[in-house]
């Protein structure tokens, strides 16, 4: 589900609701920190069906640098580290919080921009993390767009587009999201 914030004027703010319907809630620094790259193998293109019709095969590669400490490297040789949460290194979580929030930042990027370049393009992706009877999981994923385009024709083009850019990307586009909310199986196997 998609909300839009339509009392903005010279900026559109859209946040994504979760399947319950449930509101973003005000958070002190609003997730700030939580930044990073998707985990996701593509080129960025101005075409839009390439994107979304690509059906190549993803991977990375995960090396354990000590106790909890990873390297990830994706299949054109980008790395990053992760671990637990210690120091300044990503947790999984971070990642998928991040891989939400590129993939769809792509998505909306492409869209919008062919309008008017963007002032400010911030998303802020927030999760609440639970340990329940059902094991360790995020509930609440919201995604907030925190983006503004110059006063003018352009900007006012690319403003008009936004929400409906967030929409297909949330529908249809963005692949971490889509497989996140349709809950694709995951297979673990040990060579």
């Amino acid at each position: 589900m998609v909300r839009t914030d339509p009392g903005a004027l010279s900026h559109t703010t859209v946040a994504w609701i979760d399947r319950r319907g449930n509101a973003p809630r005000e958070r002190d620094g609003c997730g700030a920190g939580r930044g990073g790259a998707a985990l996701a193998r593509g080129k960025a293109s101005a075409n839009v069906a390439v994107m979304t019709t690509d059906s190549a095969h993803r991977g990375v590669r995960l090396e354990r640098t000590e106790n909890t400490k990873y390297v990830v490297t994706n299949d054109r040789g980008g790395q990053i580290r992760i671990g637990r949460g210690e120091g300044t290194d990503f947790t999984p979580v971070d990642l998928l919080l991040a891989a939400i929030g590129g993939c769809t930042a792509v998505d909306v990027d492409i869209l919008t921009s062919r309008r008017a370049e963007p002032e400010k393009f911030e998303i802020v992706v927030d999760a609440d993390k639970v340990r329940d009877e059902a094991g360790n999981r995020l509930t609440g994923i919201v995604v907030t767009f925190r983006i503004r385009f110059p006063e003018g024709e352009d900007g006012d083009k690319a403003r008009e587009l936004l929400p409906d850019a967030v929409r297909k990307s949330h529908d249809r586009l963005c692949t971490v999201s889509r497989t996140v909310e349709l809950g694709t199986p995951i297979a673990d196997r040990i060579e």
